[in-house]
């Protein structure tokens, strides 16, 4: 019987409801590689559709509390905290999603979905521009909290 299945195979979400909350954090990248013209868009705020890494950053939040009605048993969480920080790289942007809670389950999921539509909204914003561009490279940094303990990327791969 796995976590997700009952005895008679039926899918089920997890019960957590014995566990005791404790605070725990995630904290998720992904990049999305652009041409030069999107780059400079973005860095003079000259996108048509208006202040993209704003917007996106907001989208991101939006979406990190939302994770939940995305993402089949995946449980509702109150956030404390959701930042989406942007930076600008050679060839594209990175997108940064720091997720905080106080439960009985993680926020892996949130600070993933954060950041993946956080990047998906620089796509929308941009498509005009470039409908070339790649979303790439999402993944799981650091989480804290929680049964399984520690997790930074690097420092314990399975």
């Amino acid at each position: 019987m796995s976590s997700h299945r009952d005895a008679q195979g039926n899918v089920r979400m997890v019960d957590v409801s014995a566990k005791v909350p404790t605070e725990r954090t995630a904290v998720a990248e992904g990049r999305i590689l652009v041409s030069p013209p999107v780059l400079q868009a973005v860095r003079e705020y000259s996108a048509a559709k208006g202040d993209v890494l704003t917007v996106a950053q907001v989208a991101g939040i939006m979406g990190a509390k939302r994770a939940a009605e995305l993402i089949p048993l995946c449980h509702p969480l109150p956030l404390t905290h959701c930042q989406v920080l942007f930076s600008l790289e050679e060839d594209g942007l990175k997108a940064v999603c720091t997720v905080r809670t106080a439960n009985r389950t993680g926020v892996e999921m949130e600070a993933l979905t954060g950041v993946s539509l956080a990047l998906l909204t620089v796509y929308d914003m941009c498509k005009s521009l470039d409908k070339g561009m790649e979303i790439t490279s999402i993944r799981l940094l650091k989480k804290t909290g929680g049964k399984s303990g520690e997790y930074t990327r690097g420092a314990r791969e399975f």
